[in-house]
């Protein structure tokens, strides 16, 4: 057990005999989860789209607010239940034995739809779902967390309170909660709502790639790729998204970094062009000059810089 969860549970009192008549892992899920709930009601937590909830009396739990793919857990009278949570759908779990000593804790995760998709793409056993399973749509079912999943659980929480963990150990630790959920009884329900969330927008971790690797190579296949597509489907999807192939698309992205750069006035022009990805400044400073009306010298030795903004699309302005 970590000095936070030792620590917290002495201030809470969070009483772990029962879950240690069941088995340890449970007992340290539950210290775990008292660290990160410091008061009762809900707790937000270190990690982007987790809470924590915290009750002391029986109660009708309900969770019609999950506005994304969440992984639920329940701990609470010596056991430990998870539910896969689709986006609005309606999930609610009886409390009937609750206490100070012995709350009942509720863990929701927010999982990104594309992480399911990566983990799943590397299990050759796993298909994707092309019917929707049964009990999509109504109330969510609970399932035992085993102690494989609980370890897992407990690993992934304990990697938050210390910065560099939190970077380097937790998203291993999630990207293992969701290959454990896939190898499980509601593998269809995680497959089916991160299937059907993805659909909303189908290229948006590619977009986001595209944004933080302008200096690297960006081609169709690298892109594609970020979305488990092949390179066809990419460019098709990409177009419906964006209006415009992703070759014009990256180009755009980059002219238009190279301009905030040259419009901060600290670099020049060839080190601007080598980290917006060209590798020829020869032919940064044509495509600067037929994008923009001038080449990134005389641009940056403007004081001012009428009409650019105007000229450059709106959506990436």
């Amino acid at each position: 057990m970590s000095s936070a969860a030792r620590t917290l549970q002495s201030d809470n009192e969070c009483d772990l005999s029962e879950y240690r008549l069941h088995r340890s892992a449970a007992a340290r899920l539950v210290a775990e989860l008292c660290a990160h709930a410091h008061r009762d009601g809900a707790n937000s937590g270190p990690w982007p789209g987790m809470t924590v909830d915290r009750f002391i009396r029986p109660t009708q739990l309900r969770w019609g607010d999950v506005t994304s793919l969440s992984i639920g857990i329940v701990a609470h009278a010596g056991k430990v239940d998870y539910a896969v949570i689709g986006s609005h759908e309606y999930f609610h779990h009886r409390v009937l034995e609750a206490s100070p000593h012995q709350p009942a804790l509720l863990l929701v995760l927010e999982i990104d739809p594309w992480l399911v998709r990566s983990v799943a793409s590397s299990m050759p056993n796993i298909r994707q779902v092309a019917r929707t399973p049964r009990g999509v749509g109504e109330e969510c079912p609970v399932s035992p967390l085993d102690d494989d999943m609980t370890d897992t659980v407990v690993r992934f929480l304990a990697s938050l309170p210390a910065s560099s963990d939190r970077q380097v150990l937790a998203p291993l630790h999630l990207r293992e909660l969701v290959y454990r959920v896939l190898q499980r009884e509601q593998r269809a329900r995680l497959l089916h709502h991160a299937a059907h969330q993805a659909m909303a927008n189908p290229v948006a971790p590619a977009l986001e790639y595209i944004s933080t690797h302008l200096a690297e190579p960006l081609t169709v296949d690298v892109l594609a790729a970020q979305v488990c597509l092949s390179a066809s489907a990419f460019s098709r999807a990409f177009r419906e998204m964006t209006g415009r192939p992703p070759y014009q698309y990256v180009k755009e992205m980059r002219l238009h970094r190279a301009r905030q750069l040259l419009e901060a006035g600290r670099h020049g022009v060839a080190d601007v062009s080598r980290s917006v990805g060209y590798t020829s400044v020869s032919h940064f400073i044509k495509e600067f000059r037929s994008r923009f009306g001038s080449t990134p010298g005389d641009y940056s030795d403007a004081p001012m810089f009428p009409g650019t903004v105007a000229a450059f699309p709106s959506s990436l302005v």
